[in-house]
């Protein structure tokens, strides 16, 4: 910030040598510094404005700028007096204003390469930090497949253009059985993508012995433990969103939520869709005495959707959200596409729809048999 005020300051402090050339380089010199002093704070004043305060402030330059001709006169009127006029030729006079523009231009170059370079180093720094920043994350979330006896699970997240903190993944367990899970840190930047990375190890961990539980009680005890682990390696501010699903060998389907965005249930035989919803708190936030967990019915050709807020909360021009209803059409207009087909149609209704913003993750489920 210094580098730049400076480059402006003696960048535009060469109007108080501009001011003497167009007189015939016959002010005097105390005065002709003056006015330099004065461009420079002029524009001093409207760098810090600009660049530290409100926008509200910037009604002091501007004041300032319109009465800086009469402030400038009053200066080099006291300046004058206080410093008494001394002989000057129009040489003299031209050949030291001519002389103060050059050493003042090269100055502010000097400064203004300085802060580029500076500016350079740091953006070239980011630059490389996002880029492994999203290499870990396409890592640790990449696109999957996973098959059972009953079901077909597909999971896939389109990172945006910051490191967010989104989370898709399945897990077969030894029984048969499997477990697929979505999960939202909130937020975005290396915090949130550290923290998905946290969450993604925390939850494999605890499923290591989810085939010895009883499948009604799995991803209860899962979401109780993240949330009990959570708020002792995060920002306080900082949480997750939840959807966790066990498939199991027989057909049946059990499934906790922690704040997760709607469940969409396409119904094979009705051609339907449902939604299920369930208030409850995420994970990390507060000391939840007990997650809870459903059952749900699938029959066959039946499918789960689960979409993040960055499908949901797409914006168009007008503000208008793609919304749950959108995310339905699309599920219906593609009901018997396979699966990564269907998750490519919704990731393009919505990109179609608005800018993306946030990560965009799908979580399908469809029983199969």
């Amino acid at each position: 910030m210094r580098y730049l005020l400076l480059a402006a300051v003696t960048l535009f402090s060469t109007f108080g040598f501009y001011g003497d050339l167009m007189s015939g380089g016959r002010m005097p010199y105390s005065v002709v510094l003056t006015g330099v002093i004065w461009s420079g704070i002029t524009a001093a004043l409207w760098i810090v404005v600009m660049a530290r305060l409100p926008l509200v402030y910037l009604v002091i330059p501007v004041v300032l700028s319109i009465l800086s001709p009469w402030i400038a006169a009053i200066l080099e009127a006291w300046t004058a007096h206080a410093f008494p006029r001394q002989p000057l030729t129009m040489q003299g006079g031209i050949s030291f204003a001519a002389t103060g523009t050059m050493v003042l231009s090269i100055a502010s170059y000097i400064f203004f390469v300085i802060f580029s370079r500076a500016v350079g180093r740091e953006a070239f720094k980011l630059r490389n930090e996002l880029e492994l920043a999203h290499g870990i994350q396409k890592t640790l979330v990449p696109p999957f497949t996973l098959r059972t006896a009953q079901f077909e699970v597909y999971g896939i997240s389109m990172p945006s253009d910051k490191v967010g903190g989104d989370l898709v993944d399945a897990v077969a367990l030894p029984s048969g059985d499997a477990i697929a899970y979505l999960g939202d840190i909130a937020g975005h930047g290396l915090q949130a993508g550290i923290l998905m990375g946290m969450l993604k190890t925390a939850t494999r961990t605890a499923l290591l012995d989810a085939g010895e539980r009883e499948p009604n009680r799995t991803l209860p005890v899962l979401l109780d433990r993240l949330n009990t682990v959570l708020p002792n390696v995060k920002e306080p501010h900082m949480y997750a969103t939840f959807s966790a699903f066990r498939l199991c060998k027989d057909g049946a389907v059990y499934y906790a939520l922690a704040a997760s965005p709607p469940i969409l249930h396409w119904h094979a035989n009705g051609l339907a869709l449902s939604k299920l919803e369930e208030e409850q708190f995420p994970l990390g936030l507060l000391d939840v005495p007990e997650f809870g967990g459903e059952r749900m019915q699938m029959e066959r050709g039946d499918m789960v959707v689960v979409a993040t807020d960055g499908v949901l909360e797409v914006s168009d021009k007008r503000g208008e959200e793609f919304g749950v209803e959108r995310l339905e059409k699309t599920i219906a207009e593609h009901a018997q596409a396979a699966l990564p087909e269907l998750a490519a149609k919704i990731l393009e209704a919505a990109q179609g729809f608005g800018k993306q913003i946030d990560d965009q993750t799908i979580l399908l489920i469809r029983r199969m048999a």
